[in-house]
């Protein structure tokens, strides 16, 4: 299986001198296309800055990411924000929706910011597929909090990224939605063949993942692979995240 994401011997430092912190230390790792990852770690762990580097969003103090076969470190700010708005899909615990905007227009608004227009059919079967199909129409503060995460994911997918970039896409939702919603990125995986990251906190979450990547202190201290919540707790218990 060909890689979506690579990571080689990934550092990143903030600040200088005495107050330098190392959020990511020298943090190798590959991660499958059309896998379903999941990155898990106590508070301080990296995990922000571990998604932000493999996304493109910030870049490594050391060492490379790649996007298949891109080198990101290569890339102007120019072209790393093509590369986002091209290649990338991004699913963030807040929703990011445009509050004047209706359910199609925020799901096509990658496409226009990138001067394309949407193909109607695969429009209309991505609303579907969210369930949104009957409130197109509607504005972001006519939605429940879980409708607002499935145009966020629909809005990620429209424009065919490689990978979906999730941050903590249920941190804000009650359990039965959380669950909604991760069964629906879990089949875009399975049915579209959709390569997906996602941080989390959560081991019912994490437990949707092909695999669990660990961190500690900034370095992967771990892998599990076809994770259950209970093996996923317990891990994290392991690292000193959690009490017994």
């Amino acid at each position: 299986m060909s890689e979506a994401i690579t990571l080689d011997a990934v550092s990143k430092v903030y600040g200088k001198g005495r107050g330098a912190v190392a959020a990511l230390r020298e943090v190798t790792v590959r991660l499958p296309k059309g896998g379903f990852t999941a990155v898990m770690g106590p508070s301080g762990s990296g995990k922000s800055t571990f998604l932000h580097c493999a996304a493109g969003l910030d870049r490594p103090s050391s060492g490379t990411v790649r996007l298949g076969d891109t080198d990101l470190s290569r890339l102007s700010e120019t072209r790393l924000t093509e590369l986002r708005r091209e290649r990338a899909g991004f699913v963030f615990q807040s929703f990011n929706l445009i509050s004047s905007l209706t359910v199609e227009q925020n799901v096509t608004l990658p496409l226009r910011l990138a001067g394309r227009r949407a193909d109607a059919g695969r429009l209309a079967e991505l609303l579907c597929r969210v369930g949104l199909q009957e409130r197109t129409g509607h504005r972001p503060g006519q939605l429940s909090g879980g409708q607002q995460q499935r145009v966020a994911i629909a809005r990620a997918l429209i424009s065919d990224p490689e990978v979906v970039f999730a941050d903590e896409p249920t941190g804000a939702l009650d359990t039965m939605t959380a669950r909604e919603v991760l069964t629906l990125l879990r089949q875009t995986v399975d049915d579209l063949g959709q390569t997906i990251v996602m941080v989390t906190h959560d081991p019912v979450a994490a437990s949707y993942a092909d695999q669990v990547v660990f961190l500690a202190d900034g370095r992967i201290c771990d892998t599990l692979s076809a994770p259950t919540p209970t093996a996923v707790a317990d891990r994290m218990i392991r690292l000193g995240a959690w009490k017994r």
